[in-house]
């Protein structure tokens, strides 16, 4: 992703939320539904498939598509790691 002024103004805002119930409110100002879904559900495979997750295993408890799967598999870098890693602490 290429940094810009506008990205780092997005990204400066979120760093301010303090709650769940904060990001709830955010991201249903910035996002639509389905975007939310969307991007929760790619954080869920990722966080699957670093687990060592089968595909099938995958596709039946997100409902994404193996396409999905696919794609996100080839993303996976620094940045879904370090999470990873946060949310275990």
């Amino acid at each position: 992703m290429q940094k810009n002024d506008f990205a780092d103004l997005l990204f400066d805002a979120i760093l301010t939320l303090e709650t769940r119930e904060e990001c709830y409110e955010f991201f249903s100002d910035a996002c639509t539904p389905k975007e939310v879904q969307a991007i929760a559900q790619r954080f869920a495979v990722a966080k699957m498939l670093n687990e060592k997750k089968v595909y099938n295993d995958i596709i039946e408890q997100t409902g994404a598509s193996t396409a999905t799967i696919s794609r996100v598999s080839r993303s996976i870098n620094e940045g879904f790691t370090k999470a990873f890693e946060r949310l275990e602490k």
